[in-house]
C-alpha cells in the first residue's frame, strides 16, 4: 500500500533572493524568485513563506503564481530587512508532467546577505540560491 505511493522528486526548480535596485522607491530591495531551470513549463504553482525562529514567528504569506515556462523565473514577494535575520521557508507546490510535486525551500537566519551572492541560473545575476 505504502510502498505503491510514488513520491516524486523535485529537480532544476529553485527558490532565489536578490538584491535589486527598485527604481520606484530609489534603493536596493531583497527580493525572492521561483526559478524553474527544467525543460518545460511549471503550472498551477503555489509558494507559502513565513520566517521564524526561537521566539520570533513571521506573517505566514500565500502566492498563487500560476505558470512558470520553461527556463524563466517569476518574482514570489519583496523581503523586508528585518526578516533576514530569521530562517525564511518558502513552500512550493506545483504540477508537472502530469504529477504533483512539493518542496521545501529554506534559508538558515543570517544566511541572505551580500557576502553570500553567487551567480543565478537562468536569471544570470548575483543572488542567493537554495536547491
Amino acid at each position: 500500500m505504502k510502498k505503491d505511493i510514488e513520491i516524486p522528486v523535485v529537480n532544476d526548480v529553485y527558490v532565489a533572493v536578490v538584491h535589486e535596485w527598485n527604481e520606484e522607491f530609489l534603493s536596493k530591495d531583497w527580493n525572492a524568485y521561483i526559478i524553474n531551470d527544467r525543460d518545460t513549463p511549471i503550472e498551477t504553482v503555489l509558494i507559502v513563506s513565513k520566517g521564524y525562529d526561537s521566539d520570533i514567528k513571521t506573517s505566514t504569506m500565500r502566492h498563487g503564481i500560476g505558470k512558470v515556462e520553461a527556463k524563466s523565473f517569476e518574482k514570489i514577494e519583496l523581503m523586508q530587512e528585518d526578516v533576514l535575520k530569521l530562517n525564511n521557508e518558502f513552500y512550493v507546490t506545483f504540477f508537472a508532467d502530469d504529477k504533483l510535486y512539493e518542496k521545501k525551500y529554506i534559508f538558515r537566519k543570517n544566511t541572505i546577505n551580500e557576502r553570500a551572492l553567487r551567480e543565478i541560473p537562468v536569471m544570470e545575476v548575483e543572488g542567493v540560491l537554495v536547491k
